[in-house]
C-alpha cells in the first residue's frame, strides 16, 4: 500500500465544480474532517439542471468559515489565474465539466468549452504555479469517466485497457483530459491523478441521472423507459464511496523521478473508482421502486409494470460498465462497498425530505 506524501492539514485545496454533486460532497467532507484546511470552490452555476439544487448544496457549505465560493467559469482563463494568484492552492481537484452522454449530442459546444478549454486553463495555471522557484501545486486530481471505455468488450474495465474508441463526444473529451494531463505531467513534472468514476448516485445527485429521472417520472405517474430492454448493467457507485476514494488519492501524489535519459518520468496515474459489482438495470429499478414505496414516495399498491417500457439502446450508451478496482485496493486499501439497496434507501429518504412529499 502506498504511504501518504501529502498532508492536507492547514493546506489550501481548490475544487472546481464545487456546486456539483461530487464537488459539494468532497468540499463538505474536507471542511468537516481536515483541521485547518481551506477550500476554495468555483462553479458557473449553469442551468443544465435545476439551479436550486446547486444552491442547496452550496447552502450546506455556507457554515464552514474556511470555505470560499467563487462564481465563475473555468473556461475563463483570467478567472482561473486570479484564483491561483489570490489563494496559491496546494492541491487542485478538477471536477468541473459538462456531464452527460446524450446531452453531448444536442449541445457539443458546452463540452468543448468546459471539458477541453476549461481543463487546459487549469493545467496552465498549475504549470505556472511553479514559476520563480515556487513550490506550486503539489497534486492535481481530476475527474475522468468510465465512458472512456466506450464499447470495449473485455470486462471488468482495467486502466491498462486501450481506450481509443469513444462512442460519445463526452467520452472523447474525458479521454482528451487524460492525454492533456499526461502531456503536462511529462513536460512540467506536475503530479497528476485521473479518476474514472462509475455511475455515481446518492442524495442530492444529478437530476439527469437515471435513478433521479425515474423517481421524478414515477412520482408524476409517467412511464419510464428502460434502455436495451433492461439488459444494461451499471457499476453504480455511492457518493460517499467516491468521496472517500478521492480524499485518499489526494493524499498521495505520484512520485517525481527521472528516467535513464535524465528526463522526468511523468508523475501520473489513473484509477477506476467503481463498485466492482455491475447491477442489471431492471433489478436496479425494481430496488428503486421498493425503496420509494418504503419511504412513502410511492403508494404501497403502485403498479410498477404499468409504468415501465423496455426500449432499445440509445446512441452513445454502452451495455455494461464494470470497474476493475484492484489498483485502488492495492495502493490505497480501499474498495467501494455501499450496497445498492442502502444507497437507494438513503436517496429515497432524502427525496422525501427535499421535495416535502409527506405532509
Amino acid at each position: 500500500m502506498l504511504s501518504y506524501n501529502i498532508q492536507l492539514e492547514n493546506k489550501t485545496v481548490f475544487i472546481t465544480g464545487v456546486a456539483g454533486f461530487i464537488g459539494s460532497n468532497l468540499a463538505k467532507r474536507l471542511c468537516q474532517s481536515i483541521p485547518g484546511i481551506k477550500v476554495i470552490g468555483i462553479d458557473n452555476m449553469n442551468d443544465y439542471y435545476d439551479v436550486r439544487l446547486k444552491e442547496e448544496r452550496l447552502n450546506n457549505l455556507s457554515d464552514f468559515r474556511r470555505f470560499v465560493f467563487v462564481k465563475g467559469d473555468i473556461s475563463d482563463r483570467d478567472t482561473v489565474n486570479k484564483i491561483f494568484q489570490d489563494y496559491s492552492p496546494d492541491v487542485v481537484v478538477n471536477l468541473a465539466a459538462q456531464a452527460g452522454v446524450r446531452y453531448s449530442i444536442i449541445n457539443p459546444d458546452a463540452y468543448i468549452e468546459s471539458n477541453l478549454i476549461g481543463f487546459y486553463n487549469i493545467l496552465e495555471a498549475c504549470r505556472h504555479s511553479y514559476d520563480n522557484g515556487r513550490t506550486g501545486v503539489e497534486h492535481l486530481v481530476y475527474a475522468s469517466s468510465s465512458s472512456v471505455y466506450g464499447s470495449n468488450k473485455k470486462v471488468p474495465y482495467s486502466t491498462d485497457d486501450k481506450v481509443d474508441n469513444p462512442v460519445s463526444l463526452y467520452a472523447a473529451t474525458k479521454k482528451s483530459n487524460e492525454l492533456m494531463a499526461h502531456a503536462y505531467s511529462k513536460l512540467y513534472n506536475i503530479p497528476a491523478t485521473g479518476l474514472r468514476f462509475f455511475t455515481v448516485y446518492g442524495p442530492a445527485g444529478r437530476p439527469d441521472m437515471a435513478y433521479f429521472g425515474f423517481t421524478d417520472k414515477l412520482c408524476a405517474g409517467k412511464t419510464i423507459q428502460i434502455f436495451n430492454y433492461g439488459n444494461c448493467r451499471r457499476d453504480f457507485t455511492y457518493i460517499d464511496d467516491i468521496v472517500e476514494g478521492i480524499v485518499r488519492i489526494m493524499r498521495h501524489a505520484p512520485e517525481r523521478k527521472s528516467g535513464e535519459d535524465g528526463l522526468p518520468v511523468p508523475p501520473y496515474k489513473v484509477y477506476n473508482i467503481g463498485n466492482n459489482h455491475p447491477e442489471n438495470l431492471l433489478d436496479f429499478v425494481t430496488i428503486l421502486q421498493e425503496e420509494l414505496i418504503r419511504a412513502r414516495v410511492l403508494p404501497e399498491d403502485y403498479d410498477f409494470d404499468a409504468h415501465k417500457e423496455l426500449v432499445p439502446m440509445q446512441p452513445g450508451d454502452v451495455p455494461v460498465t464494470y470497474a476493475d478496482t484492484t489498483p485502488l485496493e492495492e495502493d490505497f486499501g480501499f474498495k467501494p462497498s455501499t450496497s445498492l439497496r442502502n444507497g437507494l434507501r438513503t436517496f429515497a429518504e432524502w427525496y422525501v425530505k427535499y421535495y416535502k412529499l409527506i405532509k
